[in-house]
């Protein structure tokens, strides 16, 4: 591995890359050398504004330069990422800052009809002391005092050092902060790169959320890794994509499954030239052996890959081959990435034989440093000789192909969203008139799976207030899209909810 910190690696590219474009954001364009040029001057900056190593500066924003601009220089002063949901509500993004001791944050103003700008004014953080608008960027870097020497501060980094503290959910419902290092994102995204033959040559549409680790990692910090060229979309628009398909010669596109779909499904799509497509990343949700098929004979993929990863293991922990047939992609999620291990594992901690069902454990590089001040949950995360349990049940085939058959954390993917039950729960009981809930997912044609809650009120609301309400005061892709009004919610003799039961009523 030659590059130890991101800040590494970018000089690198500027090396070996200085007037290749490295990323192509609507009218804006930056050559690697540029790039480089430009992190430096936001470096000094952050140095400016009295941010200080191991400092934790949050994002709230969609794609966009400037995003990646703010991490890199921030992350190259010694400074760590705690990236925000664009979809979260302002309860929910105050949770991530305050208990993350974020001390800055970058915001957009205005973003999907939402006003972020009147949400960061009315958060409440005591120790956030500096909120920049991020579209504004440009202006609070040439504010700062640009003359500053930062070399003692990229010195200061080191891999082992924290690159970033990413918020996933549990079990309980309440977020938690995953704590990855430099050399980890490097060295896994150098891999996953490698694997899914991303190159110089490439093209990246890059249509995942900056703010998720297939947007990040395996989008941006990947290209650069590789020299590949992205553009960044804000919003997933079918007709824009084949658009900059077409004229871009986009080669590289990633996603959800639904995204192929809606592709496939649309109109104009047989009159637009899709032939620069070259490679695709797919997994997050149960993929169709005829949606591959159509990604590789109707939009012209050379190859199709499936992987399966969560926050805690780096974003990856298997990953499809070049060259695997139909249905190994479509009923697998590949194999462990190379130099880490992953073992199924019964009821008694002890590895199953091959072709049996358990629970899915990673150990290896990929592994995170643990949660951000979370000592218990970390412990009852990892084991003691480093084996990340993961919560997922699956199958390892003869061959080390995984598959993913449930999920013990009850977790369902809302168009290539995690959702976690206990925490939607716990938001829907902020309601006044929600006596008891249980949420669960169920198969939904267009985003893979979608919330179904089973609600028992005091009678004075109806299900399609609750579900306007949950719009109102959560992320979109958590708010349940069905509501089912119950008498009661079936419980065992120790009172946990009978979801198999409601199951069995939806």
């Amino acid at each position: 591995m030659s590059a130890s910190t991101v800040f590494d690696v970018l000089c690198g590219a500027a090396r070996r890359w200085p007037d290749k474009t490295a990323v192509v954001d609507g009218g804006s364009t930056l050559t690697f050398a540029e790039f480089l040029e430009r992190t430096l001057a936001c470096a000094r900056a952050f140095v400016a504004a009295g941010f200080e190593h191991g400092d934790r500066f949050a994002i709230w924003a969609p794609n966009s330069i400037n995003w990646q601009l703010a991490t890199l220089a921030g992350q190259a002063v010694g400074c760590v990422l705690v990236p925000l949901n664009t979809r979260f509500r302002i309860s929910e993004a105050e949770d991530i800052l305050v208990r993350s001791g974020a001390r800055g944050l970058f915001y957009c103003a205005s973003f999907l009809r939402t006003d972020y700008a009147g949400m960061v004014d009315a958060l409440n953080a005591p120790r956030l002391e500096r909120r920049i608008d991020i579209d504004m960027l440009d202006d609070w870097v040439n504010a700062s005092h640009r003359g500053d020497s930062v070399d003692s501060r990229l010195r200061a980094v080191s891999g082992k050092n924290l690159a970033d503290v990413l918020y996933t959910s549990g079990t309980t419902g309440a977020p938690k902060g995953v704590m990855c290092t430099h050399e980890q994102n490097i060295r896994v995204f150098e891999t996953w790169s490698a694997g899914v033959t991303l190159g110089e040559r490439d093209n990246y549409l890059i249509v995942n959320p900056y703010f998720h680790s297939f947007g990040y990692k395996a989008g941006w910090l990947a290209a650069l890794i590789r020299g590949a060229t992205i553009f960044p979309m804000q919003v997933f628009d079918a007709g824009k994509v084949l658009e900059l398909i077409s004229e871009c010669s986009i080669s590289f596109l990633p996603g959800a499954p639904t995204i192929f779909q809606t592709l496939l499904a649309h109109p104009e799509r047989a009159e637009i030239d899709t032939s620069s497509l070259r490679c695709a990343v797919t997994g997050a949700a149960s993929v169709p052996v005829q949606l591959v098929k159509d990604m590789k004979l109707e939009l012209g993929f050379q190859e199709v890959y499936t992987a399966y990863g969560l926050t805690e293991s780096t974003g990856v922990v298997s990953l499809c081959k070049p060259g695997d047939d139909f249905e190994t992609i479509a009923n697998t999620s590949g194999r462990p990435m190379e130099n880490t291990e992953v073992q199924i594992t019964g009821a008694d901690g002890l590895p199953v034989a091959a072709g049996e069902q358990g629970e899915i454990w990673v150990r290896g590089f990929n592994v995170m440093k643990g949660y951000l001040d979370d000592p218990e949950a970390t412990a009852e995360a990892v084991t003691e000789d480093g084996w990340l349990k993961t919560g997922d049940i699956g199958i390892m085939d003869a061959r080390g192909y995984l598959s993913i058959t449930d999920r013990l954390k009850d977790m369902y993917i809302c168009g290539g969203f995690n959702c976690y039950p206990a925490e939607i729960e716990q938001m829907l009981l902020g309601h006044p008139d929600i006596i008891d809930v249980a949420v669960l997912g169920v198969p939904d044609e267009r985003l893979g799976e979608v919330g179904c809650a089973f609600v028992v009120t005091s009678g004075e609301v109806g299900a399609d207030e609750i579900v306007e309400w949950a719009r109102r005061h959560m992320a979109n892709y958590k708010a349940p899209r069905r509501v089912s009004l119950v008498d009661e919610l079936p419980r065992n003799a120790s009172g946990k909810v009978q979801k198999f039961l409601l199951r069995e009523r939806r």
